[in-house]
């Protein structure tokens, strides 16, 4: 979903976006070149430049007269600022804000997280996110004058009902008032999508499953929710609503969930519902990360509980498994910590539920990018807006 306010701004954002493209691939190039290569009109193509000038994103440079042999003066070329070019991915969870600025190189200049109230609503949220946004680039004496584009990631369904003419739908009332108010701040498109999905688009282009076309991503969290990666591309689904495995119903006759089912898988294996469901075995877990700990030590309790689950999560994704016939199932999320205490009941269940006869090679891993998956995935939307080849790596470290 990219936010523009008219159907003008769409089409100069597409040229400029040609215009990008081709200088990230070939290098500086005259303005001659560009129309060539663009196919813009010699006023569209200036004005584009000149714009980009005035924003740092490109910068035009002398030529150099050392060996010129031919007649006449060498042109002038235009070339990307190696220090400018801005993108910036944030994911706004359910209790986190996690937010990262890059640059179009793909190098990471900022990372941050900062709590967030679960009860505060769209206003206070995206105001918080630009409160981070702002503080890290005081911090890192970013310049934000050559930002280009905004990722965002939102939990839950994003979009609302489906356009009559393909797409994935129209965003829901909440996610238009943040990222509006977002844009409206820092006034460039914003990319806005669930993160659970973002952070599976930051796996199947720099991590776990960049090897792989087709992967399952599952987020074990606060809530459980996930993305496919289909023939290589990030699968919305006809509503916006792929991936949300968490809201598969496992017991039909369960307690309702905010969703409107009942028995969703998130209900039962959520870190909240495991630390209930040690309570009530007589084992008090403090949080999240004590459950994982414990998981590790191998704590009998403790570990039958998050053995469990994974079961479940293992089950339902067999299913998955039969219809997509992926090459990988990625972990990620905080129940992910735990590791092979996770991981070999899931591929236990697959195994013995996804055509057992089926000679398929399936791997199930660790999700590589842990807490911030859906801001690097929020960074890899806002730059696919700019690039259409493929993205190289990303320094991480």
């Amino acid at each position: 979903m990219i936010e523009r306010p008219d159907a003008m701004q769409r089409v100069r954002l597409a040229h400029t976006e040609v215009l990008l493209a081709q200088l990230r691939s070939v290098g500086p190039l005259s303005r001659a070149e560009l129309i060539r290569l663009t196919g813009l009109s010699r006023t569209t193509l200036f004005d584009i430049i000149g714009d980009l000038i005035a924003r740092g994103v490109v910068v035009e440079r002398e030529p150099s007269l050392s060996g010129h042999r031919g007649r006449g003066r060498p042109s002038t070329t235009v070339s990307l600022n190696p220090s400018a070019g801005r993108i910036v991915g944030i994911d706004l969870g359910r209790a986190t804000i996690t937010v990262i600025v890059a640059t179009l190189g793909h190098d990471i200049l900022a990372r941050g997280s900062r709590p967030i109230t679960l009860t505060a609503g769209p206003a206070r949220r995206a105001n918080a996110a630009i409160k981070l946004i702002d503080d890290l680039v005081q911090e890192h004496d970013i310049d934000l004058r050559a930002l280009e584009a905004i990722g965002l990631g939102l939990p839950g369904l994003v979009f609302g009902r489906s356009r009559s003419a393909g797409g994935s739908g129209s965003p829901s009332v909440a996610a238009k008032q943040v990222s509006t108010r977002i844009q409206d701040r820092y006034g460039v498109a914003v990319v806005t999508d669930n993160n659970s999905r973002l952070a599976a688009l930051a796996e199947g282009t720099w991590g776990a499953t960049r090897d792989v076309r087709d992967a399952i991503y599952v987020r074990w969290s606060d809530g459980v929710g996930g993305g496919l990666i289909v023939d290589g591309r990030l699968a919305r689904g006809a509503h916006g609503a792929a991936g949300e495995i968490g809201h598969v119903s496992v017991e039909p006759d369960g307690d309702p969930c905010p969703c409107g089912g009942r028995g969703c898988l998130e209900l039962l294996i959520r870190p909240s519902a495991l630390i209930e469901q040690c309570a009530r075995r007589g084992v008090t877990v403090a949080d999240p990360a004590d459950l994982v700990a414990r998981a590790l030590a191998g704590e009998p309790i403790v570990s039958d509980v998050v053995r469990h689950a994974a079961t479940l999560l293992g089950r339902v994704l067999s299913g998955m498994v039969v219809q997509l016939d992926p090459g990988k199932v990625a972990i990620g999320g905080t129940l992910a910590h735990a590791g092979e205490a996770v991981l070999e009941p899931v591929r236990t269940a697959i195994g013995q539920l996804a055509i057992p006869g089926h000679t398929r090679r399936l791997d199930v891993v660790t999700a590589q990018f842990g807490d911030e998956g859906g801001a690097l995935g929020a960074v890899a939307a806002a730059l696919r807006l700019n690039m259409s080849e493929p993205l190289p790596t990303l320094p991480t470290a």
